[in-house]
């Protein structure tokens, strides 16, 4: 079958999240005056990605409204009882200096521009609608890709093959037409090939050389390498009509 769309993940993958998130933190935490509480940065910031992390599980879980996922960030982080507008307010401070920090990875722009005269291009994130919408614009990308489909309204989070799924008939493509790019080895790329997509996983990191790479996962080490696996490995499709 034919591939004539490539799907993207966002966070990790196009956008430098991990960088981005770290710088901000570390500036709203120091304007905040926070940071005597820690005896190093990087205490704070662990602590600061480990909050993150078990909120936006929850955000994932569907215990929780993308709004209502931040303002627990802001309580848990502080250990503090905040209220709706007071959480508001601390996590839009540190919102401002994140944004300032916001990059694509040097390889995105790139690669979106080669794979563009031959495959549709669309994004599938576990990340909010209006702010991945929002993030993708302020980068100069959203253009680029004929949907966003993000949890809060496919219905389901990656792995779920009904995200996936979703994806694709958002497109009128089945599985087997559409390759999915991720940095997460798990969430991303063995979701996908279990939903039957070409799973391709984005390993920046170096990851694999302590991890297996399981079957039907093709790994590659930045976005440089994409077009010429896709090419090796699989015939163009249609040509796009978004560019």
């Amino acid at each position: 079958m034919t591939v004539r769309a490539v799907l993207w993940d966002v966070d990790d993958t196009l956008f430098d999240y991990t960088g981005s998130d770290r710088a901000g933190a570390l500036r709203h935490i120091e304007a905040e005056g926070l940071l005597s509480r820690y005896d190093t940065a990087e205490q704070a910031l662990g602590l600061w990605r480990e909050v993150m992390e078990v909120q936006f599980a929850r955000f994932l879980a569907g215990e929780l409204g993308f709004r209502e996922h931040r303002r627990e960030r802001a309580r848990a982080f502080l250990g503090a009882p905040l209220g709706d507008r007071e959480a508001d307010a601390w996590f839009a401070r540190y919102i401002a200096h994140y944004e300032a920090a916001w990059t694509l990875f040097p390889d995105a722009r790139p690669a979106l521009d080669a794979l563009a005269p031959h495959y549709r291009q669309a994004v599938l994130s576990n990340s909010g609608t209006r702010h991945q919408k929002r993030k993708l614009r302020a980068l100069g990308v959203r253009r680029r890709f004929e949907r966003v489909l993000c949890a809060d309204r496919v219905g389901w989070p990656k792995p779920d093959p009904r995200a996936f799924h979703a994806a694709c008939a958002a497109l009128r493509l089945a599985p087997g037409e559409v390759v999915y790019v991720g940095d997460q080895l798990q969430g991303d790329a063995v979701g996908a090939r279990d939903a039957g997509l070409h799973a391709v996983w984005l390993d920046r990191t170096g990851e694999a050389a302590e991890a297996v790479v399981p079957e039907g996962v093709r790994r590659i080490g930045g976005l440089g390498e994409l077009p010429l696996l896709l090419r090796g490995v699989i015939d163009f499709g249609a040509p796009s009509t978004f560019g």
